[in-house]
């Protein structure tokens, strides 16, 4: 099992969070695996994102990663914060190659056959379905995978409490994705209890 897959394979959802103050980072992070979601995607959209990473990377029992990494220079930046893995929208060959020069394990975001096959070309055994819902939701994907015997897919972006089971029930996918864990109002209020309790309920689907 490649690292990607078994990150994976390790809770049906991967909150994907976007911090903007780096105090709430470690409480963030010790409910999130408190309530059964080790594998946490910090996505680097905010100044305060790698110093996040950092501080999540101290939490037992934490699997830190790097989310929106664009540019070839992100995946050095994340890993010396502490991220162990990244993820990315898209994909391009400037960061596949600075990911691998690193040994950084990627989940790479592809939305077409195309895309999906370019990393096959390279190795790939999953990917990151994205944007998930605005790309054609469950029956998109059903269909993309049908011929892409052998890929596993994380879809994210869009998906809620509600559509994510739909998503599970596919075959080729071990995880999803997701944001509604802890909703930016949740964490600015510092509900870690009640975040917590998201955290239960999503990892037992």
């Amino acid at each position: 099992m490649s690292p990607i897959a078994d990150l994976c394979a390790r809770a049906p959802v991967i909150p994907v969070l976007t911090i903007e103050d780096v105090a709430e980072a470690r409480p963030l992070a010790e409910a999130l695996v408190a309530g059964g979601l080790p594998v946490l995607e910090v996505t680097l959209r905010t100044e305060a994102a790698l110093d996040a990473i950092a501080a999540m990377a101290e939490v037992p029992g934490a699997i830190v990663g790097a989310g929106t990494l664009l540019r070839a220079e992100d995946p050095a930046a994340a890993q010396a914060a502490g991220a162990r893995f990244g993820v990315s929208p898209g994909t391009t060959e400037a960061l596949l190659t600075a990911c691998t020069r690193i040994a950084l394990p990627l989940l790479p975001g592809a939305a077409t056959a195309s895309e999906v096959m370019r990393l096959m070309e390279h190795g790939f055994e999953t990917a990151k379905f994205f944007p998930a819902e605005s790309s054609g939701g469950v029956a998109a994907l059903r269909a993309l995978a049908a011929p892409l015997k052998g890929m596993r897919f994380c879809p994210t972006g869009g998906i809620t409490a509600a559509t994510a089971p739909d998503y599970l029930a596919l075959d080729c996918v071990p995880c999803v994705g997701a944001s509604w864990v802890a909703p930016p109002a949740m964490v600015a209020a510092r509900d870690w209890a009640g975040i917590e309790a998201r955290a239960r309920a999503a990892a037992a689907l």
